[in-house]
């Protein structure tokens, strides 16, 4: 369950005298320089029946939105799983550069205090928190 992904993973790391490795160090480069910029703005939470609709505003700067995953996460509770409900990148804000409106729905059987958005940083094939600590709560 866990050397086979692993020695996949640094097989497809290698190929082509390590490209993808060297883009990994990149991209990690890029977040470590930017992660202190980020910042949250006004959030809206609006219950509709049984679900709660929340929208934030993000302040990502010049680090790219798809370096990034934003998600509203909540504690598991009685046994159950945590979650972690993605995020959606609605628009752009109008004047602010690198600001950005993200939007998404749960479900309302839990008080909308229980969720809290977070930004974690994202690349395809990279295990986050393993091999990129970096989280930005908005609480």
């Amino acid at each position: 369950q866990l050397y086979l992904p692993a020695a996949i993973s640094y097989n497809k790391r290698a190929e082509n005298k390590g490209a993808s490795g060297r883009q990994i160090v990149e991209w990690r480069q890029t977040v470590e320089q930017k992660w202190a910029a980020l910042y949250f703005g006004e959030v809206k939470i609006e219950t509709r029946g049984n679900q709660h609709l929340f929208e934030i505003h993000l302040y990502l700067h010049d680090l790219d939105p798809k370096a990034v995953r934003i998600e509203l996460y909540a504690n598991a509770v009685d046994g159950g799983a945590a979650v972690r409900q993605e995020m959606m990148r609605v628009r752009q804000l109008a004047g602010a550069s690198g600001g950005y409106v993200f939007s998404a729905e749960v479900s309302a059987a839990r008080p909308s205090e229980d969720y809290t958005a977070r930004v974690i940083p994202y690349l395809a094939d990279l295990a986050v928190p393993l091999e990129e600590a970096h989280i930005l709560w908005q609480k």
